[in-house]
Order: structure tokens, then C-alpha cells, then sequence
């Protein structure tokens, strides 16, 4: 292999890490620190988690952005998109009025999701080009367990600072230290990208995309069969996703009243079983297929939700523990699906608008699920609910809910993806 393309593979892989350990910071209980600082209710919460759903609707800007070569134009939002994570992080602190900072915070994290989603196509088509299509089950598997190994340490660590300086009252201290974290990981990401090549694994030049407008290259999409049944995998994946993620963190901190080092801590959990099987996930997914691991990784998920569904004030460590196993295997390989089921229907050239449609369409309707559910969830804390005399609490049923969508997505695969897989390729022995 090409000494330099190779040196890039290596870059693309701690690039990876380093932006997760930004997400970590603005995302689940550090998101959830942060807005409990403001004053911010639990709906309003979920609803801002959310936005990273909704952030994908911008992916579709990404497609009048035409540019044969893409790596100044990347590293560029990404810095300032790094930058706006960094202020969430200065508000609490800035004297100002509560509602200003509220508005402020709420303006930043859109801004920051906006500039983040508009390059992401961009990016992850300029990255994953330095790898070769057939090994890229096993080479997204490498880089996600060197992200979970680092991300695992990062979080407990910071989770162990933040919780010192919250019982000592000076959570103002906390707050300059994400922001100063954030600081350094942006500077250290963007050395990343600075020195990675931009070119193909394939060796083939880069093929600048047709200019087609939006509304065209919606159609072009949809009248790919394939690409359709992907889209419906997308949306209903983020229907169940999007109806208790925004809202479990909270459930930790408040109904079982963990602390962010517990979080973290059981979180380490989960990140040991999915680098055990990540490499599994890979080598399963090059041998198969990427909907051959979808079908499985799902099953595993609803599980994972079944767990939440038995958490209590007395059994949540158990259960959350056993939630973050069975999810960190499910996302093992559930993300690495997605993205390479686009991959694998559509061509290079027009891998970056596929995705960026896929995406933008299920994060609007996770996000609306999000905004549906909020006010529900509220009217069950507020009334409460009880079965044999045991409360029910909300996020309970919303698990519920998400593990019996997964399980209906799992047997669309199977009878619709993967049936319809087989057909073709009966069809092209028999030629």
C-alpha cells in the first residue's frame, strides 16, 4: 500500500477518536450537567439531545456545496463547529440573565449541529475513500475500538473531575475545564485532517458529482429501490432511538440518582463488550453483508431496551449495566451499517448526497419524535403511574416502545432487505 495512504488511514483512525471525545462533551450526561445548570427542564433536555437528529436535516446544504476537492472546506467547518461546543460549556458561567443564556446556549448548539452536519457527507465520503471497499467492515471496526478505548478512559476521568468540583461547589471550575478540554482536542483534531491526503484507496481520480438540483436528486435517489428500503431501515431505527436516548440520561441522574462517574463507570461496561466485538462485527459484516449484521445488531439493541424497562431504584445498576452491554454490541456495528448500506448501493460520486438524504430524512422525523414524546413524558412525571402498586416511571415505557419498533425494523430486513438481496443474487447466478 501507498506509504502516504496508509499514514492517512492511520490519521483517519485518531481523527475519529478525537471527535468522539468532543461528542462525549456536549452530549448524554454532560450535555445533561450542563442544562441541569441552567435551570432546563427534562423535556427541554431531550428535546436539545434531539437536535443532533435534527442536525441532520442540514446535511442536505452539504449537497449544493460542489467541490472536487473538500479537505479546506471540512477542516474548516470543523474548527468552527468545534468552537461553538466550546462556548456551551463558557454560557453557564457568563453573567447574564437566565433566559439570555438559555437563548445563547440554545443558538450555539444549533449552530455547531449546522456547520457539523453541512460538512459531515463531505468528510466521511473524503475519509472512507482512503479504504478500500472490501475492507471496510475491518477497517471502521479498528477505528471504532481505538475510539472506545480512548473514549472509555476520557469519560471517566472527566466524569470523576466534574463530579469532584460539583461537590465541592465550584462548578465553575468544572465548566472552564470542558471548555479548555474542548480547546486542545479541537487543536489536535485539526492537525489531524490538516496532514491526511485526499485521495482514493481505489487509485481511481475524483469525480466531481453531477450538479443536480435538491429536487432532482431526491427523485434520482428514490427511484432506487435498494436505496428506499434503506431509508425506511434509517427512519425506523431513529423512531426507536429517538424516543428514549434524550431522556435516559436523565433518568440516571434523577429517578435512579447516579453520578456522573457511576455513569461513566458502567459506561466502561459497554465499551469493553463492544471493542470485543467490533472486530467480529466487521469481519462478519465483509464476509455477509452490512443488512446481515443490520438484522442482528438490531435484535441485540431491543434487548438492550428491555433492560431499561426493568430499571428501578433497585435494580438500576444491574439493568443500566446490562443496557450499556447490550447496546455497545449492538453499536458495534450499527453505525458502520448505515453508513456502508448507503455505500453499498449507490457509486462513489454519489455517495455523499445518498447519505446526507438518508440521514436528513430520518433525523427530522427523530426529532419529531423527540418533540411528540417530550410533552407525554412530562404528563407521566407529573401524574405518575403504578402497577401492582410499583410506579411505573416514564422512561420504563418509552424502552418498551423502542425495543418493539427495533424488533419490527429487524424483521423488515430480514423479509424485505436481505429476501430481496437473495432474489438478486439468484438471479445473477442463473445469468
Amino acid at each position: 500500500m501507498d506509504k502516504q495512504l496508509k499514514r492517512s488511514q492511520g490519521l483517519y483512525i485518531i481523527e475519529a477518536a478525537v471527535e468522539y471525545l468532543i461528542s462525549i462533551l456536549v452530549a448524554g450526561q454532560f450535555l445533561t450537567t450542563l442544562t441541569k445548570e441552567l435551570g432546563l427542564s427534562d423535556g427541554l433536555t431531550g428535546i436539545l439531545s434531539s437536535i443532533i437528529s435534527l442536525g441532520c436535516l442540514f446535511q442536505l446544504i452539504s449537497m449544493v456545496i460542489r467541490k472536487n476537492r473538500v479537505k479546506r472546506f471540512v477542516v474548516v467547518m470543523s474548527v468552527l463547529n468545534q468552537v461553538l461546543f466550546m462556548l456551551l460549556y463558557v454560557v453557564p458561567i457568563v453573567p447574564l440573565t437566565a433566559t439570555a443564556k438559555t437563548v445563547l446556549f440554545v443558538v450555539f448548539i444549533l449552530l455547531a449541529y449546522l456547520l457539523y452536519n453541512i460538512a459531515h457527507p463531505k468528510k466521511i465520503t473524503w475519509l472512507m475513500g482512503l479504504v478500500h471497499d472490501h475492507e471496510r467492515g475491518s477497517f471502521t471496526a479498528n477505528k471504532e475500538i481505538f475510539s472506545l478505548i480512548t473514549g472509555s478512559l476520557f469519560s471517566f476521568g472527566m466524569g470523576t473531575l466534574f463530579d469532584y468540583f460539583t461537590e465541592k461547589g465550584d462548578t465553575g471550575t468544572a465548566l472552564l475545564l470542558g471548555a479548555l478540554t474542548i480547546f486542545g482536542l479541537m487543536l489536535l483534531h485539526t492537525l489531524t485532517m490538516i496532514f491526511t491526503v485526499e485521495k482514493r484507496a481505489d487509485g481511481q481520480t475524483e469525480t466531481k458529482p453531477r450538479n443536480l438540483p435538491l429536487r432532482e436528486s431526491f427523485s434520482a435517489l428514490l427511484k432506487n429501490k435498494s436505496i428506499r428500503g434503506v431509508i425506511v431501515i434509517f427512519i425506523l431505527y431513529n423512531i426507536a432511538n429517538y424516543a428514549i436516548v434524550p431522556f435516559l440520561y436523565t433518568y440516571q441522574t434523577k429517578e435512579l440518582s447516579f453520578s456522573l462517574q457511576l455513569i461513566a463507570g458502567l459506561g466502561i461496561f459497554g465499551s469493553v463488550a463492544r471493542i470485543l466485538v467490533s472486530k467480529f462485527w466487521g469481519r462478519y459484516a465483509d464476509r455477509t453483508s452490512f443488512a446481515n449484521m443490520m438484522e442482528k445488531c438490531l435484535l441485540v439493541m431491543a434487548l438492550s431496551y428491555l433492560c431499561v424497562t426493568a430499571a428501578t431504584p433497585t435494580t438500576g445498576i444491574v439493568a443500566i449495566a446490562l443496557y450499556y452491554i447490550f447496546h455497545s454490541i449492538a453499536m458495534g456495528g450499527v453505525n458502520s451499517a448505515l453508513t456502508n448500506l448507503v455505500f453499498d448501493y449507490v457509486p462513489f460520486e454519489s455517495r455523499a448526497d445518498s447519505l446526507a438524504i438518508c440521514q436528513a430524512i430520518a433525523g427530522v422525523v427523530g426529532f419529531l419524535t423527540t418533540l411528540a414524546i417530550s410533552p407525554l413524558l412530562s404528563l407521566i412525571q407529573e401524574n405518575g403511574l403504578s402497577l401492582f402498586k410499583m410506579p411505573i416511571y416514564a422512561q420504563q415505557l418509552l424502552a418498551l416502545f423502542s425495543a418493539i419498533v427495533l424488533i419490527s425494523t429487524a424483521v423488515f430486513v430480514r423479509f424485505v432487505i436481505l429476501k430481496k438481496a437473495k432474489k438478486k443474487n439468484q438471479n445473477t447466478d442463473h445469468q
